[in-house]
C-alpha cells in the first residue's frame, strides 16, 4: 500500500488521438488520486485536462522508418529521462498512450523495477509485427482495448484487458448536421457538392499526399465545377505547406477552404471525404460519410512496412468490418486519376445510402463510457498493487 501514496502518476501519448483518449480518463484517475501529480508527455488537450507536461505529444510525432531515424536522436533523449523518472522516482503507474515504439519499452523498464503498467489502445497486432504480443505480456500489467475484436485476441494470450470503446464515438454524434456544419463554415450553403480533403496530420503526409490528393481535386472540378472542397489545418504550418502546395492547382484553391483545425466540421459537412489512411478513416465512418482512402510513402518505408502487414487493408472502416466497404488506394494506386474516379462515385446520393446504415452499426459497437471504464480499470490496477 505503500506505493499508493507515490506522488506522480506519469502518462505517455505520442499523437492527437492518443491525447484526445488520454484526455478523457485522465481527470477521473485524478479524482482517485488527489494528491498525486499526473506528469508526462501529452498534448493540449492533455494538458488542459491537468496533465504538468514533461514534454509535449508533438515531439514524438513522426511516421515510418526513415523519418523516426532522422529523429532519433531527439527520440531517445526523451525515452532516456523518462526511464530516469521512472527508475529514480518509483511512480505510482507508468500510463502509455498507443505509440507503442516508444512506450513498450519504456514500460517493459518501469514495470521490471515494479512500476504497474497500464496501456491504452493495443498495438495493432492483428494488422502487423505479431510477433510484438510477446513484448505486450512482458512489458503491461493491463491493456485498455478501443476496438470490440481484441478481447478474444489479447484474453487467449494471458494478457489482462478491459474494452472500454472509442473515445471519438462519444464525441460524434450518431446523426450528422451536414447544413447546420455547412452554416458554420460558411461552406457550400447553396447545396453545392462539398468533398473533405484530409491529406494527413504531419508535414511528411502532407508533403507525399498533397501532389495526387489535390491531381484529384482538380480532376473533380471537370466533371463537377460547383464542388466545394474543405481541408482542416492541424496548425499554421501545415496551413503554409497546404497553401504552397495549391500554387500548383489554381483551380482547387478557387475553390476551397481551409479551416483552422475543425476537423470534425469538415467532416460533418462533407457529401464524400478524400482521407488519407489513420484515426481520420475511422472519424469518416463515424459521421456516416463515403470516403476514398489513399495514402503515398517514401519507397523504403513502404517496402519494410507493406512486407509486414497481417491485414488486408489498411483503413480501420474496412479493417473493422472484415471488407472491403471503402476503396483504398495506396502508393502509385493513389493517382489523381483513380482518387477522382472513387470520389466521383462517393457523391453519388446511393452510395451514402449504402453505407450509412454499416456506419450506424460501427458506431454503436463503439460506443462506450470510456473515461469511466477506464479510470475502473486504473484503479482496480494499482489497487492490486
Amino acid at each position: 500500500m505503500e506505493k499508493l501514496t507515490a506522488p506522480k502518476i506519469i502518462w505517455a501519448a505520442g499523437e492527437n488521438s492518443g491525447d484526445l483518449l488520454a484526455s478523457e480518463v485522465l481527470p477521473s484517475v485524478a479524482r482517485n488520486f488527489p494528491s498525486t501529480s499526473m506528469e508526462g508527455i501529452g498534448g493540449d488537450r492533455m494538458i488542459s485536462a491537468g496533465l504538468n507536461p514533461t514534454f509535449h505529444a508533438r515531439d514524438l510525432s513522426v511516421r515510418g522508418y526513415v523519418e523516426v531515424i532522422k529523429q532519433l536522436p531527439r527520440i531517445l533523449r526523451i525515452r532516456s529521462q523518462i526511464i530516469k523518472t521512472v527508475k529514480n522516482q518509483h511512480p505510482q503507474a507508468y500510463i502509455g498512450i498507443d505509440a507503442p515504439d516508444f512506450n513498450l519499452s519504456i514500460e517493459e523498464k518501469a514495470r521490471k523495477a515494479g512500476v504497474p503498467v497500464i496501456h491504452m489502445v493495443a498495438p495493432a497486432i492483428w494488422a502487423w509485427r505479431p510477433q510484438r504480443i510477446h513484448q505486450i505480456k512482458r512489458a503491461v500489467d493491463h491493456l485498455l482495448l478501443i476496438f470490440p475484436f481484441e478481447e478474444e485476441i489479447f484474453r487467449k494470450a494471458g494478457i489482462p484487458c478491459t474494452y472500454i470503446g472509442h473515445p471519438l464515438a462519444r464525441h460524434i454524434p450518431m446523426k450528422p448536421d451536414t447544413m447546420g456544419a455547412r452554416q458554420v463554415l460558411g461552406v457550400a450553403i447553396d447545396g453545392a457538392p462539398v468533398v473533405a480533403v484530409l491529406p494527413g496530420s504531419r508535414r511528411d503526409e502532407i508533403k507525399w499526399n498533397s501532389p495526387s490528393f489535390f491531381g484529384a481535386c482538380e480532376l473533380i472540378l471537370k466533371s463537377e465545377p460547383r464542388t466545394k472542397f474543405i481541408i482542416p489545418a492541424a496548425d499554421e504550418q501545415i496551413r503554409q505547406m497546404i497553401n504552397k502546395e495549391l500554387e500548383k492547382f489554381p483551380a482547387v484553391k478557387e475553390a476551397l477552404t481551409i479551416t483552422e483545425g475543425q476537423s470534425h466540421k469538415a467532416l460533418e459537412a462533407a457529401d464524400a471525404v478524400l482521407v488519407a489512411s489513420g484515426t481520420a478513416t475511422l472519424e469518416a465512418a463515424l459521421y456516416k460519410k463515403p470516403m476514398v482512402v489513399g495514402y503515398v510513402m517514401p519507397g523504403i518505408t513502404s517496402l519494410m512496412i507493406l512486407s509486414k502487414a497481417q491485414s488486408r487493408w489498411i483503413s480501420l472502416p474496412n479493417i473493422l468490418s472484415g471488407k472491403t466497404l471503402v476503396p483504398e488506394c495506396v502508393q502509385v494506386f493513389s493517382s489523381p486519376e483513380i482518387l477522382a474516379s472513387h470520389v466521383l462515385y462517393a457523391l453519388e446520393p446511393r452510395r451514402r445510402e449504402e453505407l450509412e446504415p454499416i456506419f450506424t452499426d460501427m458506431h454503436a459497437s463503439l460506443l462506450r463510457d470510456t473515461p469511466a471504464l477506464a479510470s475502473e480499470a486504473v484503479l482496480k490496477v494499482l489497487k492490486q498493487d
